[in-house]
Protein backbone atom coordinates (compact mmCIF):
# COMPACT_ATOMS: atom_id res chain seq x y z
CA UNK A 1 0.00 0.00 0.00
CA UNK A 2 1.21 3.42 -0.76
CA UNK A 3 0.49 7.30 0.29
CA UNK A 4 0.80 9.06 -2.58
CA UNK A 5 0.32 12.93 -3.21
CA UNK A 6 -1.21 13.00 -6.62
CA UNK A 7 -0.01 16.00 -8.76
CA UNK A 8 -1.45 15.90 -12.38
CA UNK A 9 -3.49 14.67 -14.96
CA UNK A 10 -1.75 12.41 -17.57
CA UNK A 11 -3.36 10.88 -20.29
CA UNK A 12 -5.35 7.64 -19.95
CA UNK A 13 -7.27 8.76 -16.82
CA UNK A 14 -4.76 8.16 -14.83
CA UNK A 15 -3.23 10.94 -12.23
CA UNK A 16 1.00 11.21 -11.82
CA UNK A 17 2.60 10.70 -8.35
CA UNK A 18 5.91 10.07 -7.28
CA UNK A 19 7.36 7.35 -4.69
CA UNK A 20 10.69 6.71 -3.89
CA UNK A 21 11.91 8.36 -6.46
CA UNK A 22 9.72 6.27 -9.25
CA UNK A 23 6.46 7.90 -11.33
CA UNK A 24 3.16 5.78 -10.19
CA UNK A 25 0.03 6.39 -12.66
CA UNK A 26 -2.90 6.30 -10.23
CA UNK A 27 -6.48 5.47 -11.86
CA UNK A 28 -9.38 6.74 -9.22
CA UNK A 29 -7.71 9.83 -7.90
CA UNK A 30 -7.92 13.67 -8.29
CA UNK A 31 -5.25 16.21 -8.72
CA UNK A 32 -3.84 17.64 -5.32
CA UNK A 33 -5.67 14.57 -3.58
CA UNK A 34 -3.80 12.55 -0.91
CA UNK A 35 -4.80 8.95 -1.12
CA UNK A 36 -3.66 5.26 -0.45
CA UNK A 37 -3.31 3.31 -3.52
CA UNK A 38 -2.43 -0.63 -3.98
CA UNK A 39 0.32 -1.11 -7.02
CA UNK A 40 -1.78 -2.91 -9.89
CA UNK A 41 1.41 -3.28 -12.03
CA UNK A 42 5.02 -2.73 -11.86
CA UNK A 43 7.23 -1.62 -14.92
CA UNK A 44 10.78 -0.76 -14.88
CA UNK A 45 10.11 2.92 -15.33
CA UNK A 46 6.97 3.59 -13.97
CA UNK A 47 4.36 1.63 -11.49
CA UNK A 48 0.61 1.67 -12.34
CA UNK A 49 -1.66 1.75 -9.11
CA UNK A 50 -5.35 1.94 -8.08
CA UNK A 51 -6.80 4.21 -5.39
CA UNK A 52 -8.29 2.44 -2.65
CA UNK A 53 -8.94 5.08 0.26
CA UNK A 54 -8.72 8.81 -0.47
CA UNK A 55 -7.17 11.09 2.37
CA UNK A 56 -8.14 14.17 1.64
CA UNK A 57 -10.14 14.94 -1.09
CA UNK A 58 -10.52 16.98 -3.82
CA UNK A 59 -13.08 19.67 -4.10
CA UNK A 60 -13.88 18.41 -7.12
CA UNK A 61 -14.68 14.89 -5.87
CA UNK A 62 -18.50 13.25 -6.00
CA UNK A 63 -20.06 10.17 -5.59
CA UNK A 64 -19.14 8.18 -8.92
CA UNK A 65 -22.02 7.95 -11.32
CA UNK A 66 -21.56 4.04 -11.89
CA UNK A 67 -20.72 3.55 -7.83
CA UNK A 68 -21.17 -0.49 -8.26
CA UNK A 69 -18.50 -0.53 -11.03
CA UNK A 70 -16.65 1.55 -9.15
CA UNK A 71 -16.27 -0.50 -6.00
CA UNK A 72 -15.67 -3.47 -8.39
CA UNK A 73 -12.97 -2.16 -10.48
CA UNK A 74 -14.76 -2.14 -13.84
CA UNK A 75 -13.42 -0.37 -16.81
CA UNK A 76 -15.78 2.22 -18.70
CA UNK A 77 -16.49 5.18 -16.51
CA UNK A 78 -12.88 6.44 -15.39
CA UNK A 79 -13.89 9.88 -14.44
CA UNK A 80 -16.91 8.65 -13.35
CA UNK A 81 -15.48 10.29 -9.62
CA UNK A 82 -15.19 13.57 -11.02
CA UNK A 83 -17.59 16.50 -11.18
CA UNK A 84 -18.64 17.24 -15.02
CA UNK A 85 -17.37 20.40 -15.00
CA UNK A 86 -13.86 19.10 -13.74
CA UNK A 87 -13.73 16.42 -16.33
CA UNK A 88 -13.58 19.37 -18.94
CA UNK A 89 -10.65 21.04 -17.24
CA UNK A 90 -9.22 17.45 -17.05
CA UNK A 91 -9.26 16.56 -20.97
CA UNK A 92 -8.08 20.25 -21.53
CA UNK A 93 -4.89 19.86 -19.32
CA UNK A 94 -4.00 16.88 -21.06
CA UNK A 95 -4.79 17.84 -24.60
CA UNK A 96 -2.27 21.07 -24.02
CA UNK A 97 0.35 18.44 -22.06
CA UNK A 98 0.15 16.17 -24.79
CA UNK A 99 0.81 18.55 -27.33
CA UNK A 100 3.95 20.30 -25.48
CA UNK A 101 5.43 17.05 -25.27
CA UNK A 102 4.89 14.74 -27.93
CA UNK A 103 6.17 18.31 -30.25
CA UNK A 104 2.90 19.02 -31.34
CA UNK A 105 1.62 22.60 -32.71
CA UNK A 106 1.06 25.16 -29.93
CA UNK A 107 -2.52 24.88 -30.20
CA UNK A 108 -3.10 27.19 -26.98
CA UNK A 109 -0.54 29.84 -28.35
CA UNK A 110 -1.84 29.57 -32.10
CA UNK A 111 -5.67 30.16 -31.14
CA UNK A 112 -7.43 32.83 -29.36
CA UNK A 113 -7.96 31.66 -25.73
CA UNK A 114 -6.89 28.59 -23.97
CA UNK A 115 -7.69 24.91 -25.70
CA UNK A 116 -11.06 24.27 -23.59
CA UNK A 117 -13.24 21.26 -24.29
CA UNK A 118 -16.78 21.34 -25.16
CA UNK A 119 -19.73 19.29 -22.93
CA UNK A 120 -22.39 17.91 -25.40
CA UNK A 121 -25.26 16.62 -23.92
CA UNK A 122 -26.15 16.38 -20.22
CA UNK A 123 -23.13 14.39 -18.73
CA UNK A 124 -26.14 13.33 -15.32
CA UNK A 125 -28.15 11.23 -17.90
CA UNK A 126 -26.95 8.34 -20.08
CA UNK A 127 -26.11 8.86 -23.53
CA UNK A 128 -23.90 5.85 -24.92
CA UNK A 129 -26.36 4.50 -27.65
CA UNK A 130 -23.69 1.09 -27.69
CA UNK A 131 -22.67 -0.67 -24.87
CA UNK A 132 -20.79 -4.03 -25.05
CA UNK A 133 -20.64 -7.23 -22.44
CA UNK A 134 -18.70 -10.28 -22.17
CA UNK A 135 -20.66 -13.48 -20.87
CA UNK A 136 -18.59 -14.82 -18.07
CA UNK A 137 -19.17 -18.50 -16.91
CA UNK A 138 -22.15 -18.16 -15.41
CA UNK A 139 -24.20 -17.11 -18.14
CA UNK A 140 -24.17 -13.11 -16.22
CA UNK A 141 -23.34 -9.96 -18.29
CA UNK A 142 -20.43 -8.83 -17.03
CA UNK A 143 -17.25 -6.55 -18.58
CA UNK A 144 -13.30 -6.84 -17.48
CA UNK A 145 -11.21 -4.53 -15.07
CA UNK A 146 -8.98 -2.13 -16.39
CA UNK A 147 -5.87 -3.42 -18.63
CA UNK A 148 -6.71 -7.42 -17.14
CA UNK A 149 -8.96 -10.48 -18.47
CA UNK A 150 -10.51 -10.48 -15.46
CA UNK A 151 -14.59 -10.26 -15.73
CA UNK A 152 -17.08 -8.43 -13.19
CA UNK A 153 -21.00 -9.30 -13.38
CA UNK A 154 -22.78 -6.26 -13.87
CA UNK A 155 -26.05 -5.68 -13.39
CA UNK A 156 -26.81 -2.31 -14.59
CA UNK A 157 -25.52 0.25 -17.07
CA UNK A 158 -26.23 3.85 -16.19
CA UNK A 159 -24.36 5.06 -18.88
CA UNK A 160 -26.52 3.76 -21.54
CA UNK A 161 -29.42 5.71 -22.86
CA UNK A 162 -33.08 5.14 -21.25
CA UNK A 163 -34.34 3.02 -24.19
CA UNK A 164 -31.96 0.25 -23.09
CA UNK A 165 -34.16 -0.60 -20.27
CA UNK A 166 -36.72 -1.95 -23.15
CA UNK A 167 -34.40 -4.65 -23.91
CA UNK A 168 -34.18 -5.96 -20.35
CA UNK A 169 -30.76 -7.46 -20.63
CA UNK A 170 -30.26 -8.43 -17.52
CA UNK A 171 -32.85 -10.70 -16.78
CA UNK A 172 -32.53 -14.45 -17.69
CA UNK A 173 -34.81 -14.62 -20.43
CA UNK A 174 -32.30 -13.90 -22.67
CA UNK A 175 -30.01 -17.19 -21.82
CA UNK A 176 -26.28 -15.89 -22.65
CA UNK A 177 -23.72 -17.86 -23.98
CA UNK A 178 -20.58 -18.37 -21.68
CA UNK A 179 -17.67 -16.64 -23.85
CA UNK A 180 -20.18 -14.70 -25.97
CA UNK A 181 -19.50 -11.14 -26.72
CA UNK A 182 -23.20 -9.01 -26.16
CA UNK A 183 -23.89 -5.50 -28.06
CA UNK A 184 -26.79 -3.80 -27.11
CA UNK A 185 -28.05 -1.13 -29.86
CA UNK A 186 -30.01 1.78 -29.11
CA UNK A 187 -30.80 3.63 -32.55
CA UNK A 188 -32.35 6.57 -33.49
CA UNK A 189 -34.34 5.24 -35.97
CA UNK A 190 -35.82 2.06 -35.35
CA UNK A 191 -36.03 -0.36 -32.04
CA UNK A 192 -33.35 -1.74 -30.09
CA UNK A 193 -31.53 -4.82 -31.25
CA UNK A 194 -29.04 -7.05 -30.02
CA UNK A 195 -25.86 -8.69 -31.50
CA UNK A 196 -24.75 -11.73 -30.16
CA UNK A 197 -22.68 -14.78 -31.65
CA UNK A 198 -25.93 -16.11 -33.10
CA UNK A 199 -27.09 -13.50 -34.73
CA UNK A 200 -29.28 -9.74 -34.21
CA UNK A 201 -32.17 -10.30 -31.81
CA UNK A 202 -34.95 -7.98 -30.82
CA UNK A 203 -36.19 -10.23 -28.05
CA UNK A 204 -35.27 -13.11 -26.66
CA UNK A 205 -35.44 -15.66 -29.43
CA UNK A 206 -37.03 -13.56 -32.02
CA UNK A 207 -34.51 -12.28 -34.77
CA UNK A 208 -34.03 -8.76 -36.09
CA UNK A 209 -32.88 -7.07 -39.24
CA UNK A 210 -29.10 -7.10 -39.52
CA UNK A 211 -29.41 -3.35 -40.38
CA UNK A 212 -30.79 -0.83 -37.83
CA UNK A 213 -31.33 2.59 -39.08
CA UNK A 214 -30.09 6.38 -37.92
CA UNK A 215 -31.40 10.05 -38.28
CA UNK A 216 -29.50 12.68 -37.95
CA UNK A 217 -30.82 16.31 -37.77
CA UNK A 218 -28.93 18.43 -39.53
CA UNK A 219 -29.74 22.12 -40.78
CA UNK A 220 -33.40 21.29 -40.27
CA UNK A 221 -33.53 18.56 -41.97
CA UNK A 222 -33.29 14.93 -41.53
CA UNK A 223 -30.27 12.72 -42.85
CA UNK A 224 -30.81 9.31 -42.99
CA UNK A 225 -28.70 6.23 -42.98
CA UNK A 226 -29.04 2.38 -42.81
CA UNK A 227 -26.01 0.91 -40.48
CA UNK A 228 -25.33 -2.66 -39.92
CA UNK A 229 -25.99 -3.07 -35.98
CA UNK A 230 -22.52 -4.13 -35.72
CA UNK A 231 -21.09 -1.81 -37.52
CA UNK A 232 -19.23 1.24 -36.36
CA UNK A 233 -21.62 3.98 -35.19
CA UNK A 234 -21.00 7.10 -32.72
CA UNK A 235 -21.67 6.11 -29.29
CA UNK A 236 -22.96 9.26 -27.50
CA UNK A 237 -26.40 10.34 -28.89
CA UNK A 238 -25.52 13.36 -29.73
CA UNK A 239 -22.25 12.81 -31.29
CA UNK A 240 -23.36 12.62 -34.65
CA UNK A 241 -25.48 15.64 -35.36
CA UNK A 242 -22.28 17.76 -33.27
CA UNK A 243 -19.46 16.20 -35.34
CA UNK A 244 -21.45 16.77 -38.88
CA UNK A 245 -21.71 20.18 -37.92
CA UNK A 246 -18.54 20.91 -36.78
CA UNK A 247 -16.62 19.26 -39.75
CA UNK A 248 -19.51 20.96 -42.08
CA UNK A 249 -18.17 24.15 -40.35
CA UNK A 250 -14.73 23.29 -40.86
CA UNK A 251 -14.82 21.94 -45.04
CA UNK A 252 -16.56 25.33 -45.19
CA UNK A 253 -18.23 24.13 -48.85
CA UNK A 254 -19.63 26.21 -51.25
CA UNK A 255 -20.78 23.79 -54.19
CA UNK A 256 -18.68 21.79 -57.08
CA UNK A 257 -15.30 20.87 -55.02
CA UNK A 258 -13.82 18.02 -54.84
CA UNK A 259 -13.32 16.01 -51.25
CA UNK A 260 -11.67 13.25 -50.07
CA UNK A 261 -12.27 11.45 -47.16
CA UNK A 262 -10.61 8.97 -45.29
CA UNK A 263 -11.61 6.48 -42.68
CA UNK A 264 -15.42 7.37 -43.83
CA UNK A 265 -17.22 4.16 -41.49
CA UNK A 266 -20.83 3.66 -42.69
CA UNK A 267 -20.91 7.26 -44.01
CA UNK A 268 -22.15 9.70 -41.55
CA UNK A 269 -19.51 12.53 -42.57
CA UNK A 270 -19.93 11.33 -46.64
CA UNK A 271 -23.57 12.30 -47.07
CA UNK A 272 -23.81 15.55 -45.31
CA UNK A 273 -20.32 16.47 -47.45
CA UNK A 274 -21.82 14.75 -50.71
CA UNK A 275 -25.06 16.99 -50.23
CA UNK A 276 -22.99 20.60 -49.81
CA UNK A 277 -20.60 20.09 -52.67
CA UNK A 278 -23.71 18.73 -54.71
CA UNK A 279 -24.47 17.51 -58.11
CA UNK A 280 -21.19 19.37 -59.62
CA UNK A 281 -18.47 18.48 -57.14
CA UNK A 282 -17.54 15.19 -56.16
CA UNK A 283 -17.11 13.52 -52.80
CA UNK A 284 -14.78 10.32 -52.75
CA UNK A 285 -15.00 8.55 -49.76
CA UNK A 286 -12.68 5.99 -48.73
CA UNK A 287 -13.07 2.95 -46.31
CA UNK A 288 -11.53 -0.52 -45.45
CA UNK A 289 -14.55 -2.17 -44.00
CA UNK A 290 -16.62 -4.40 -46.44
CA UNK A 291 -19.98 -4.06 -43.87
CA UNK A 292 -19.42 -0.30 -43.88
CA UNK A 293 -18.54 0.37 -47.71
CA UNK A 294 -21.94 -1.71 -48.13
CA UNK A 295 -24.26 0.34 -45.82
CA UNK A 296 -22.56 3.42 -47.38
CA UNK A 297 -23.57 2.43 -50.65
CA UNK A 298 -27.28 1.89 -49.80
CA UNK A 299 -27.47 5.63 -47.86
CA UNK A 300 -25.81 6.78 -50.52
CA UNK A 301 -27.51 5.51 -53.51
CA UNK A 302 -29.35 8.96 -54.63
CA UNK A 303 -26.32 10.87 -54.72
CA UNK A 304 -24.02 9.15 -57.67
CA UNK A 305 -21.25 12.20 -57.04
CA UNK A 306 -20.83 10.36 -53.81
CA UNK A 307 -18.07 7.82 -54.89
CA UNK A 308 -17.36 5.00 -52.33
CA UNK A 309 -14.39 2.85 -52.49
CA UNK A 310 -13.16 -0.15 -50.42
CA UNK A 311 -9.92 0.42 -49.68
CA UNK A 312 -7.22 0.78 -46.98
CA UNK A 313 -6.66 4.77 -46.19
CA UNK A 314 -2.90 4.94 -46.57
CA UNK A 315 -0.41 6.54 -48.31
CA UNK A 316 -0.10 4.15 -51.24
CA UNK A 317 -4.10 4.71 -51.88
CA UNK A 318 -3.88 8.29 -51.77
CA UNK A 319 -1.07 8.53 -54.22
CA UNK A 320 -2.60 6.86 -56.79
CA UNK A 321 -5.66 9.30 -56.22
CA UNK A 322 -5.90 12.12 -59.23
CA UNK A 323 -6.55 15.52 -58.27
CA UNK A 324 -7.00 18.36 -57.35
CA UNK A 325 -8.51 18.00 -54.26
CA UNK A 326 -10.03 20.85 -52.33
CA UNK A 327 -10.77 19.46 -49.16
CA UNK A 328 -10.02 16.26 -47.26
CA UNK A 329 -11.51 14.78 -44.30
CA UNK A 330 -10.11 11.97 -42.51
CA UNK A 331 -10.88 10.50 -39.21
CA UNK A 332 -8.38 7.98 -38.59
CA UNK A 333 -8.55 5.25 -35.21
CA UNK A 334 -7.31 5.66 -32.08
CA UNK A 335 -3.74 5.10 -33.52
CA UNK A 336 -4.00 8.24 -36.12
CA UNK A 337 -3.11 8.52 -39.41
CA UNK A 338 0.61 7.99 -39.28
CA UNK A 339 3.08 10.16 -41.02
CA UNK A 340 3.14 8.21 -44.78
CA UNK A 341 -0.96 9.05 -45.12
CA UNK A 342 -0.13 12.60 -43.62
CA UNK A 343 2.24 13.47 -46.19
CA UNK A 344 0.15 11.69 -48.71
CA UNK A 345 -2.84 14.16 -48.53
CA UNK A 346 -0.21 17.37 -48.19
CA UNK A 347 1.22 16.29 -51.61
CA UNK A 348 -2.26 16.63 -53.32
CA UNK A 349 -2.08 20.37 -51.53
CA UNK A 350 -5.40 20.46 -50.11
CA UNK A 351 -6.87 24.42 -49.52
CA UNK A 352 -8.19 22.76 -45.83
CA UNK A 353 -7.52 19.17 -44.01
CA UNK A 354 -9.95 18.61 -41.29
CA UNK A 355 -8.66 16.13 -39.03
CA UNK A 356 -11.53 14.34 -36.65
CA UNK A 357 -9.08 12.47 -33.70
CA UNK A 358 -10.00 10.34 -30.87
CA UNK A 359 -6.76 11.00 -29.58
CA UNK A 360 -4.52 13.58 -28.74
CA UNK A 361 -1.30 12.00 -28.51
CA UNK A 362 -1.99 10.45 -32.14
CA UNK A 363 -3.23 13.88 -33.76
CA UNK A 364 -0.17 16.09 -32.24
CA UNK A 365 2.20 13.52 -34.28
CA UNK A 366 -0.05 13.46 -37.37
CA UNK A 367 -0.25 17.54 -37.14
CA UNK A 368 3.23 17.70 -36.58
CA UNK A 369 3.90 16.97 -40.31
CA UNK A 370 1.21 19.58 -41.21
CA UNK A 371 2.16 22.44 -39.59
CA UNK A 372 5.28 23.12 -42.29
CA UNK A 373 2.64 24.04 -45.22
CA UNK A 374 -0.56 24.54 -43.14
CA UNK A 375 -1.99 27.02 -40.54
CA UNK A 376 -4.27 25.89 -37.53
CA UNK A 377 -7.95 27.69 -37.77
CA UNK A 378 -9.81 25.65 -35.58
CA UNK A 379 -9.64 23.49 -32.66
CA UNK A 380 -12.84 22.08 -31.14
CA UNK A 381 -12.64 19.46 -28.50
CA UNK A 382 -15.45 17.65 -27.90
CA UNK A 383 -17.01 15.60 -24.62
CA UNK A 384 -18.42 12.85 -26.51
CA UNK A 385 -17.16 10.11 -23.98
CA UNK A 386 -18.51 12.03 -20.27
CA UNK A 387 -16.98 10.11 -17.12
CA UNK A 388 -14.30 8.73 -19.41
CA UNK A 389 -10.85 10.24 -19.94
CA UNK A 390 -11.49 10.00 -24.16
CA UNK A 391 -12.29 13.09 -26.00
CA UNK A 392 -12.98 13.66 -29.67
CA UNK A 393 -11.25 16.49 -31.28
CA UNK A 394 -11.68 18.59 -34.64
CA UNK A 395 -8.96 20.71 -35.91
CA UNK A 396 -9.12 22.35 -38.94
CA UNK A 397 -6.48 23.11 -41.14
CA UNK A 398 -5.50 25.76 -43.62
CA UNK A 399 -2.88 25.77 -46.22
CA UNK A 400 -0.48 28.59 -46.39
CA UNK A 401 -0.90 30.55 -49.37
CA UNK A 402 1.94 29.90 -52.85
CA UNK A 403 2.74 26.31 -50.56
CA UNK A 404 2.26 23.80 -52.44
CA UNK A 405 2.89 20.58 -50.39
CA UNK A 406 3.83 20.41 -46.16
CA UNK A 407 6.72 18.37 -47.14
Amino acid sequence: MLDLQLLREAHGGFCVARHEGKVVFVRGGLPGERVRAVVTAEGARHDTARVVEVLDPSPDRVEHVWPAAAREDVGGADLGHVRPAAQLTWKANVIADVMARIGGPAVVEALPGPTAVRAVGDPSVGSRTRVSFTVDDAGRLAMRRPRSHDLVAVREMPLAVPGLAALDLFAGAWGWVPGDRVTAVVPSGSPPVVVTGAGVLAAPGREAERRVRERVPHEGEELRYVVDAAGFWQVHREAPETLVHQVLAGAALTGGERVLELFAGAGLLTLPLARAVGARGEVVSVEGSRTAVDDATVTLAALPHARVRRARADARTVGRLPGPLDVVVLDPPRTGAGRDLVRAVAAHAPERIVYVACDPAALARDLRDLVGGYAITAFTALDLFPHTHHVEIVAVLQRHAGTGASH
